[in-house]
């Protein structure tokens, strides 16, 4: 069945994400070639809607749909009529009317994009919406950790930071368990949800999650802005207890693991300076990999395929 949206990663087959994952690696290889574009979408329009600022995300899609050949046209949500109260419908049924063929979204709420998705012809891809879904950042992730373990069930992932508030745990931790990797969550008791049937481990204290024996450690940005409570005492106090100081980098450096981070990283909080120059550091590749990805999913959701 030919898959119009992507709108998180629970709906998507095993299968799917394997096809996914294996067609963003020869994207990656026209990154070496001195033209980098193909025509796969040529005559494609995308249209990138965000309500959030992003900028990694916006640049890496936007970056995606031209080196797939496709029109780029952003929405510029800041000076439009939903600053005057129009409603999100009245706004699709005005897009509609350009005949666009992706929308990428992202919104501060949580199932906006689903909403988005009933409401136009267009291939609706979620580029983040609320605490609930970043499916391209999930994929990503999968594919980075592939590129290192082509065969990657039985690795391990320590997840660390506000899990609460991260739709990218969510999605990564759902992504890497259908890949058959284990998951395990460290952070502050207020910030590390009790999950039900799923069972994802659970830790509060640093040396406990390391004795864990965890092949990547995948620091979660502090996400102030959607906490409406303070959640710990400190930045301080928080980079002393969770974050990757330099002490523990050298323990992480002498046990030869991965450090991952979607960014934007908080210096400081998260992690030390020092951390950006590891040898094993991933972040770079996520970037770069962000792009091989997201030209996967619109090619494999572009209209005529058929079999998208």
């Amino acid at each position: 069945m030919a898959r119009k949206d992507l709108l998180d990663i629970v709906s998507l087959e095993r299968g799917e994400i394997d096809r996914l994952l294996d067609q963003a690696a020869p994207f990656k290889e026209l990154f070496t070639r001195s033209v980098k574009k193909v025509p796969a979408l040529k005559g494609k329009s995308v249209l990138m809607l965000f309500y959030e600022a992003s900028t990694r995300t916006h640049s890496s899609f936007e970056v995606a749909a031209k080196r797939l050949s496709a029109d780029v046209v952003n929405f510029d949500v800041a000076h439009s009529s939903i600053t005057k109260g129009e409603s999100v419908r009245e706004t699709i049924e005005t897009l509609q009317a350009m005949r666009t063929d992706f929308i990428i979204v992202r919104h501060r709420n949580s199932g906006l994009p689903g909403v988005i998705a009933k409401l136009t012809k267009a291939s609706v891809v979620n580029a983040g919406d609320g605490a609930h879904a970043h499916p391209t950042q999930a994929l990503l992730d999968a594919f980075t950790i592939k590129e290192k373990f082509p065969e990657p069930a039985g690795r391990k992932v320590l997840i660390v930071g506000d899990i609460l508030h991260s739709r990218v745990a969510r999605s990564t931790s759902t992504v890497l368990k259908k890949l058959g990797v284990e998951v395990a969550y460290l952070g502050p008791g207020t910030l590390v949800p009790r999950v039900g049937p799923e069972q994802t481990r659970r830790f509060t204290n640093y040396d406990e999650a390391m004795a864990w024996g965890p092949d990547f450690v995948y620091l979660l940005r502090v996400q102030m802005e959607r906490q409406d409570v303070q959640y710990f005492p400190s930045v301080r106090e928080y980079h002393r207890l969770y974050g990757v100081t330099e002490t523990r980098l050298q323990q992480i450096r002498d046990r030869g693991l991965y450090i991952m981070h979607p960014g934007p990283v908080n210096r400081g909080v998260e992690l030390c300076d020092a951390v950006m120059d590891y040898e094993r550091s991933l972040i770079n590749d996520q970037v770069e990999n962000g792009i091989a990805v997201r030209m996967s999913v619109l090619y494999y959701l572009k209209p005529e395929s058929g079999e998208a």
